[in-house]
């Protein structure tokens, strides 16, 4: 007779062959700002995003705006989001940049300083290699690297410093269903690259985590929130989730379920390193944005 350990385990597998099965997209990512007009007009001018959608929430002394390169229901969204009276956050060292991709980073960097916007690095190809990159920093303080590269889906990356990459990999292709895209080693630079994702990288939104030889933890400050993920099942997702952390860390933080007044159906977690990661009902997201 089977104990109840072997008994689970064939239950426990189609959970977790069901959760690379899903349909899952990255949604958008969330982070506090200072000054949610002064970030709306930096996005808009120098990056040339548009303001999808807007809303205040007095009842919680905040106000969301959603800004991006096209319309939520298929492409990555950034979520702002201000706090009444509060004008300043700490970034933290773990967070590293979000990622936009432009045919043309040169003419995208002189647009960017030609509109008072802020390159923190000019134009040029990364060291060791051929891809051109340039960085722009917003008026809070997160970096944008910018990345020569044609792609369906200009918000093309979410850049974390993790602690041991390896796991990191492990948990997000478990716990997640993610791919891994691309993983190499820069010893010029110390430092080991993995992007992650749902499609190839010039189709999708990847995760890219980063492991600094020696390196295994960060501060994470207060400004940097969230990603945002669609799935067809919050509730198998979060049993996945669940099973993942048992073995790898990170625990559930959200039991899944509705959330009060709108009934969109979300779970989340955060990741070993503390990463906190949002799933969300595809089908109630959809009717938000409706």
């Amino acid at each position: 007779m089977a104990t109840g350990s072997e008994a689970a385990k064939p239950a426990e597998a189609a959970v977790l062959e069901w959760n690379k099965q899903d349909n899952k997209r990255m949604l958008h990512a969330v982070y506090r700002v200072g000054d949610l007009d002064r970030t709306i007009k930096y996005y808009t001018e120098c990056f040339g995003m548009k303001l999808l959608r807007k809303r205040d929430v007095p009842d919680e002394k905040y106000t969301n705006a959603f800004l991006g390169f096209g319309p939520e229901d298929t492409n990555f969204a950034l979520e702002l989001t201000y706090n009444y009276g509060v004008d300043k956050y700490d970034i933290g060292e773990g967070f590293g940049h979000f990622g936009i991709a432009s045919d043309d980073v040169y003419k995208f960097a002189e647009d960017i300083k030609s509109k008072g916007g802020k390159i923190t690095r000019e134009p040029g190809p990364v060291k060791g290699g051929s891809t051109v990159i340039a960085f722009a920093q917003d008026p809070d303080g997160y970096r944008f690297a910018l990345i020569q590269r044609a792609t369906r889906e200009p918000l093309c990356q979410v850049m974390l410093r993790v602690g041991d990459l390896e796991r990191s990999i492990k948990f997000y292709e478990k716990a997640l269903g993610m791919k891994l895209l691309f993983k190499k080693d820069v010893p010029e630079y110390k430092h080991t690259i993995a992007k992650l994702g749902y499609d190839k990288e010039d189709k999708t939104t990847a995760l890219e985590l980063i492991y600094n030889y020696g390196v295994t933890e960060y501060s994470k400050g207060n400004a940097y929130v969230q990603v945002a993920i669609g799935t067809n099942d919050v509730y198998k997702s979060a049993e996945a989730v669940d099973l993942v952390t048992k073995e790898l860390g990170g625990n559930i933080l959200r039991q899944p379920g509705p959330l009060p007044g709108i009934n969109t159906k979300i779970t989340s977690f955060v990741d070993p390193d503390g990463w906190k990661v949002v799933l969300v009902d595809h089908a109630d997201f959809l009717k938000e944005l409706q």
